[in-house]
């Protein structure tokens, strides 16, 4: 049990590639500890609404923020706030078109927050069919 947890209190590190003038630079951005990784990951699950809405871009595929206000009857600002901290928690991919932001479960999804998903698939939620918010969609 305690080997399965050692992961998650090493450090973890973002390196990003940067090409300029010729010359590769590489950065290292310190991520925090995997436990840091998984508090924040469990943190956000810990909300009503931010399961409901990440059942619901897992039913849908990928959706605009304005088809889940219109879904879920939200307003935006409270449903931005709800798609930051579940992006931040490593669940969501943000796609922007223009001044459209679309939002999917990221893929590759890690074991952990897959069997996250799936348990909250099991939950007895209310969750809306989905209804096209866009004033523009094509």
């Amino acid at each position: 049990m305690i080997s399965s947890l050692l992961p998650f209190f090493t450090s973890i590190h973002q390196y990003i590639l940067i090409y300029h003038n010729n010359h590769a630079t590489i950065l290292k951005k310190y991520i925090g500890t995997g436990m840091d990784v998984f508090l924040k990951t469990v943190g956000s699950i810990n909300d009503e609404t931010r399961l409901k809405i990440l059942r619901f871009i897992n039913e849908n595929n990928e959706v605009c923020v304005c088809d889940i206000e219109n879904s879920l009857n939200m307003i935006q600002s409270r449903i931005s706030r709800h798609l930051k901290i579940l992006k931040e928690a490593g669940f969501l991919k943000l796609r922007r078109e223009a001044r459209w932001a679309y939002y999917s479960i990221r893929s590759p999804l890690d074991t952990f927050r897959q069997s996250i998903l799936e348990e909250i698939s099991y939950l007895e939620l209310d969750i809306p069919k989905l209804s096209k918010g866009c004033k523009n969609d094509t």
